[in-house]
């Protein structure tokens, strides 16, 4: 859809205008008095300079206030001056004038105002001129005018609506596909790694037709242990964490290592922090269980150690003893030196 550039629109509202006043002028004779008209006429050119200012957000609350205002002023100055019971012409030039405020408020979404100032100036004609009277002095163009900009307004509204989900959805059908991709790309990195780390363990056990020796059984359960820690570890898997863990299996502590998605924002350096800390804490590990875990997404901390024991034999506590006990922070700022 091809819009009108904004300053065609405003050049267009300043014509019509400046064509009221130029007809307000021009019949500046008709009135018995005047004054009151040309007061309305500068006040009806300073209210359409300000609603047709580019105001950042829109129209402000107090200038479509204000522009309604005014237009009941210029009203009640031009039409306290006229014959109700004459032909005034073109000194009705209210009328139009004051249509073309509701129009420009209407387009500029105040639409209230819009309605009001509207409903008023038929309502006054009525009152003041009757039916036919306000037909002829072009109420009825007027109010035509503001019927017509919210229809096109609403339109437009609705178009740009549907243009907005249709960006939306397409935006979300573009994070599906890469979502899927990345899924598909994960899944075969997996199934890669898996081939071939367990591919010699499991042709050998094929070989050997499940006959494992004691040490075989051992291996295979640490590969089993390996693959689990890639899918459920994730980001906090690295060579130096896989390894660290493996040789704590070796040692017979259980290890378990659980990403939960929450330091995949972390910078390159902060996670390479937060892996060499994991590994550090491994490697130390002198407990049965240990529990890596990644923390609440909101949280100052990335990563949880906790290290647990069975309670000693007579104890009346049932609860594990909590061996390791560490937290990881986040971020942690560089040191400043002197």
């Amino acid at each position: 859809m091809t819009a009108f550039p904004r300053s065609t629109l405003v050049a267009l509202a300043a014509a019509f205008s400046a064509y009221h006043i130029a007809r307000g002028i021009l019949t500046l004779g008709v009135p018995t008095n005047a004054g009151p008209t040309i007061v309305a006429l500068v006040l009806y050119a300073v209210i359409t300079v300000v609603v047709l200012l580019p105001w950042n957000a829109g129209v402000p609350q107090w200038v479509a206030a204000l522009t309604f205002s005014c237009a009941v002023a210029i009203t009640l100055l031009v039409t306290s001056q006229l014959d109700v019971n004459e032909y005034n012409g073109y000194a009705t030039w209210h009328t139009n004038a004051e249509g073309t405020l509701m129009t420009i408020l209407m387009v500029r979404g105040r639409k209230i105002y819009a309605v009001a100032g509207t409903l008023f100036l038929v309502i006054y004609s009525l009152v003041w001129c009757g039916l036919v009277g306000s037909a002829q002095i072009g109420v009825t163009g007027a109010v035509a005018w503001v019927v017509l900009a919210y229809i096109m307004t609403s339109a437009l509204q609705r178009a740009s609506d549907d243009a907005d989900k249709l960006v939306q959805a397409e935006r979300e059908a573009v994070r599906w596909e890469a979502a899927q991709h990345a899924h598909r790309s994960e899944r075969r990195a997996r199934l890669a790694t898996a081939s071939r780390v367990a591919g010699p363990m499991l042709r050998d056990v094929v070989l050997a037709e499940g006959r494992l020796t004691d040490a075989e059984r051992a291996q295979a359960r640490l590969l089993e242990a390996r693959l689990r820690d890639d899918i459920r570890g994730r980001a906090l898997v690295d060579d130096r964490v896989r390894d660290a863990a493996e040789a704590a299996r070796r040692r017979g502590i259980v290890v378990q290592l659980l990403d939960e998605g929450t330091i995949d924002d972390l910078e390159d350096k902060q996670r390479k922090r937060v892996l060499t800390r994991i590994a550090e804490a491994i490697e130390s590990a002198d407990t049965e269980r240990l529990i890596v875990r990644t923390a609440p997404e909101r949280s100052d901390v990335a990563v949880t150690i906790v290290g647990l024991s069975a309670p000693a034999q007579g104890s009346d506590d049932p609860d594990d003893d909590v061996d390791v006990w560490l937290e990881i922070p986040r971020w942690v700022r560089p040191a400043r030196h002197p």
